[in-house]
């Protein structure tokens, strides 16, 4: 059951790192006066949750007759995605509304590594 979640999280997160990678291609600009910081950040966001998009596809589709994997790496890699790429993009767009969230981009990032730690285990 839990991988079926994790499979269609890490689609949900593919789809939509693809539509908000190809808004900071075609469309950021406009909204961010060209600042190209702004743009290089949103980028990054896009491509790691991407990244882990796969990653939880792959998870999701090891057998546990063939790996066991922890049980603690997917749910980081799910909550730490969306907490770092989603502060991301909330921060490029309205920096000053959501400043209180500036701090939660780097929790996201270290919860994304251990998710990814957890898989040594």
């Amino acid at each position: 059951m839990a991988s079926n979640f994790y499979w269609k999280a890490g689609s949900v997160l593919g789809l939509t790192a693809l539509a908000l990678g190809a808004f900071g291609a075609h469309g950021l600009a406009k909204h961010v006066n060209n600042d190209q910081t702004k743009i290089r950040n949103w980028t990054m966001a896009a491509e790691f949750q991407l990244m882990h998009g796969v990653a939880l596809l792959a998870l999701s589709s090891i057998p546990s007759t063939v790996r066991r994997i922890h049980p603690a790496a997917s749910p980081l890699i799910l909550g730490g995605t969306i907490m770092f790429s989603g502060t991301i993009y909330l921060l490029t767009l309205k920096r000053e509304q959501f400043r209180a969230l500036g701090p939660v981009t780097p929790l996201g990032g270290l919860a994304m590594m251990a998710g990814w730690a957890t898989l040594l285990l």
